[in-house]
């Protein structure tokens, strides 16, 4: 047997290597750690998780689910359930309670598991994500309308789902140990005191801490996880088994408590987040056994297949009543919803509980939840788009931009884009200058463009061009890079801060490959000092009378075109590789500077 110590770096690099094959490939990572997992334990016997960490496993297991529980909620943003039409509501809320009831069903008369198990899967495996929806997204090109609905439907169910999984799973681990039925209301009741109180009071107390600023800033993020951890360890001492609840409770009272800088946090639970999610998945797919997957024989598909064809359907039925959607736009979005990592955390987690007390069924809650998330990954990834064709409920792509920076040159250029009725997004981390965007009508997003956050908040619907507008070369660089391996080529540009020949030739090879926004001799300094001495960013439409050559004219050659329009929307955007020539019959935005040398 290998040492505990190359066991551990070893599953160290596979999760790097899943994550970066999940990149590459636009896919979940949770699908290629899942089948690493699989692969490394019960396939090959490579990896054993219970010889390798013994009696730590199920602790470990245990706290890595209360933060992926904790990071969730964090996201739970009440304002957005409400503020995201009815029929995003309804999905959260009946939608998945249709679907829980449908499942647990399946799971009873399919499975033929006991009603109390059946009950824990049903529940476990409403839960959709946006780690498995936003790259389905990405590729698909639904309408609009669609993939608002499906979007938010994803980061909104994922803590919803959670905190109903945990209750239900509560409910039955309790009525296991054979009390009778009142007493099992009676203790159930004292998990919810226990959960709702002290993760009320909990994210209560911390967020005066946080929004006082009574520990330092950078202290912020660590004290923010020790404190999660307490609470969650003095849950389960109050009573057995109450922490997950506790830690959900408490990251959705931070998500909704005005002036709590959550943002730090969030940004730092990313890493740690990948880390536990990288290595859990591997630990959870390899503790898999032989003949649990034998189990999964006709009942296993048949259940799966209800799930997909009956239960969701059924559940966009319903709530997308009054909707407005036709007949084709429902089919589609009750066809998209992959299970992720909630699902599979927090089944591998209740069944290690579960089988530990001899509930009966509960050696299929781990084989049945892995068998569902790969499959509807996998199947829904490979047919989502020729259905959208299909339908005919698929967008041309997307024209509109994502601009990183919000400071006077990229306010300017975003003005223009949105007056030629072009969607437009700002980000940026500087809160004045998003400010001062919004003002001016302009979408905004704080924070990174590239960051996990963004992966999840960042609405992109639209947005098909990347321009990088900060006076920072290093973020200017690391966002075309992330950008340029999600949008079309051509279609994300790199911009030098200053001119500097020497910083151009030390570039890495794919930044270089990449266009030069606005030509070969057009800076981040040099648009900024124009704009500072009162240039302007005009749009104009041309006429047969009135033609490009004329409209140069008109301004003594002290112009530079920016982006041209034609007659379908199709835009062009002025870079070394590209002359844009504008034609009478469309629109050319041009940086128009009378106070400066022609350009």
């Amino acid at each position: 047997m290998e040492s505990p110590a190359v066991l551990i770096t070893g599953i160290g690099l596979l999760s790097l290597a899943c994550q970066w094959l999940a990149w590459r490939l636009r896919v979940p990572a949770i699908l290629p750690l899942l089948v690493t997992g699989i692969l490394v334990g019960p396939v090959s016997g490579l990896l054993d998780p219970d010889a390798l960490l013994g009696d730590l496993l199920f602790p470990l297991v245990s706290l890595a689910v209360a933060v992926i529980l904790f990071e969730g909620s964090l996201t739970l943003n009440l304002g957005e359930l409400r503020g995201h039409g009815h029929t995003v509501r309804r999905l959260v809320t009946w939608g998945a309670l249709i679907t829980a009831v449908v499942s647990a069903l399946a799971a009873h008369w399919l499975l033929d598991l006991p009603w109390g198990m059946a009950s824990v899967l049903g529940a476990l495996l409403v839960v959709t994500g946006p780690t498995v929806v936003l790259p389905l997204l990405k590729t698909l090109r639904a309408r609009e309308s669609l993939s608002r609905i499906l979007r938010w439907e994803g980061i909104l169910i994922d803590p919803v789902g959670a905190i109903g999984a945990v209750l239900v799973y509560e409910f039955v681990a309790l009525g296991s140990a054979g009390n009778a039925f009142a007493h099992t209301l009676a203790l159930f009741a004292l998990t919810l005191a226990i959960g709702f109180g002290l993760g009320g009071a909990g994210g209560y107390l911390w967020g005066c801490v946080l929004r006082h600023h009574w520990l330092p800033r950078q202290l912020h993020s660590f004290g923010t996880l020790m404190v999660m951890l307490v609470l969650f360890t003095l849950s389960n001492q109050l009573f057995h088994e109450s922490g997950l609840l506790t830690v959900t409770v408490m990251g959705a009272w931070l998500a909704n408590m005005k002036r709590v800088p959550t943002e730090p946090i969030i940004e730092f639970k990313e890493t740690l987040t990948i880390l536990l999610i990288s290595g859990l998945f591997i630990l959870l797919a390899a503790r898999l056994r032989l003949d649990q997957l034998a189990l999964l024989g006709w009942p296993a598909w048949a259940y799966l297949a209800v799930l997909m064809l009956v239960a969701r359907p059924l559940a966009v039925a319903a709530c997308t009543l009054g909707s407005g959607l036709d007949l084709k736009e429902k089919a589609l979005v009750a066809w998209i919803s992959p299970r992720g990592i909630v699902a599979a955390a927090v089944a591998s987690l209740f069944a290690l509980k579960l089988e530990a007390e001899g509930v009966e069924g509960a050696e299929m809650l781990v084989p049945v939840t892995f068998l569902v998330i790969i499959a509807t990954v996998v199947i829904q990834s490979l047919l989502s788009r020729p259905l959208a064709r299909a339908l005919g409920v698929m967008t041309p792509p997307p024209s509109g931009f994502l601009i990183l920076g919000a400071n006077p040159v990229a306010r300017a250029i975003g003005l223009a884009l949105k007056q030629a009725e072009l969607p437009v997004r700002l980000a940026d981390t500087d809160r004045e200058a998003l400010e001062e965007a919004r003002m001016a009508g302009l979408p905004v997003y704080y924070g990174k463009p590239h960051s996990e956050h963004a992966e999840t908040h960042l609405e992109l619907t639209g947005l098909g061009h990347f321009l990088p507008l900060s006076p920072y070369r290093e973020a200017n660089d690391l966002a075309a890079l992330h950008f340029a391996a999600q949008f079309e080529p051509g279609r994300v540009f790199r911009l030098e801060a200053r001119r500097d020949d020497q910083a151009e030739r030390q570039r890495p090879q794919d930044l270089a490959e990449l266009p030069r926004l606005f030509g070969e001799k057009t800076s981040w300094a040099d648009l900024a000092s124009r704009i500072a001495r009162g240039a302007e960013v005009r749009v104009a439409r041309l006429h047969e009378d009135h033609d490009f050559v004329a409209y140069r004219r008109d301004h003594d050659d002290r112009l530079l075109a920016l982006f041209c329009l034609d007659a379908k929307g199709h835009v062009r955007v002025a870079s070394n590789r590209s002359e844009l020539d504008p034609q009478p019959g469309e629109t050319v935005i041009c940086l128009i500077d009378p106070t400066s040398p022609a350009f």
